[in-house]
């Protein structure tokens, strides 16, 4: 389909304008390392990025996607700590941009779209990714995982974004790799674009009713048109 006036178009972080797994994947290890425990290979790593630091942690300490509950709460949070502290410190060193974004980005900047990112990602680490890949200028405001009581894929900060932009739902544009991404825009009644690359834990993004699925980033353009 072809999405007309639109005025405001929203974007996931992770998995959808950058590819962050290298450098989250070396987080967690040196924290498993930390704590005596198994390092995994980045592809494995990759299968738990998605819905925050808290639960790539504890699928990190679970050795799988299925989080163990019985883990001690005092120990996850030392767990927990020490990713932070490190990657804080390690934002930048191998994370890229996918194929295409900057460029459509700077290219729907200019045709006057107003673009902003929501992510479960903390909000402390979005700012210096940005920056560090260039980009920072090009968006009004970003939400973190942190930044509201609920995250994606509630639709709290989809609509916290229409409110603080003043405009409807109908204006905006959800563009996002994982479910939480479209679960977040459906329970809203926002239109949204699923791309098929990216952290979505194996499955097909279309499973869960995108209004158009894309391969290629740059398709945001024609579809807009």
């Amino acid at each position: 389909m072809m999405f007309k006036n639109k005025k405001v178009i929203i974007f996931d972080l992770d998995g959808t304008l950058i590819d962050s797994v290298p450098d989250l994947a070396v987080a967690v290890n040196y924290m498993l390392e930390t704590l005596g425990r198994e390092k995994f290979s980045e592809d494995t790593i990759r299968q738990w990025v998605g819905n925050g630091a808290k639960i790539l942690v504890d699928r990190a300490l679970s050795a799988s996607s299925e989080i163990d509950d019985s883990i001690d709460p005092i120990f996850r949070q030392k767990a927990l700590d020490i990713f932070l502290n490190f990657y804080e410190k390690n934002l930048s060193i191998y994370t890229v941009a996918y194929p295409n974004v900057i460029t459509t980005l700077k290219s729907l900047k200019k045709e006057g779209y107003t673009l902003t990112i929501v992510t479960n990602k903390p909000y402390k680490f979005v700012e210096p990714i940005l920056k560090g890949l260039g980009i920072y200028e090009l968006f009004e405001f970003y939400l973190g995982g942190d930044s509201l009581k609920e995250k994606k894929p509630q639709p709290e900060p989809l609509l916290y974004v229409c409110d603080k932009l003043d405009v409807s739902i109908y204006d905006c544009l959800m563009v996002g790799d994982s479910k939480n991404d479209i679960l977040s825009a459906n329970a809203c009644g926002m239109d949204s674009i699923g791309v098929t690359y990216g952290y979505n834990y194996g499955e097909d993004i279309s499973i869960y009713n995108p209004n158009e699925v894309i391969d290629n980033f740059a398709d945001i353009i024609s579809l807009l048109k």
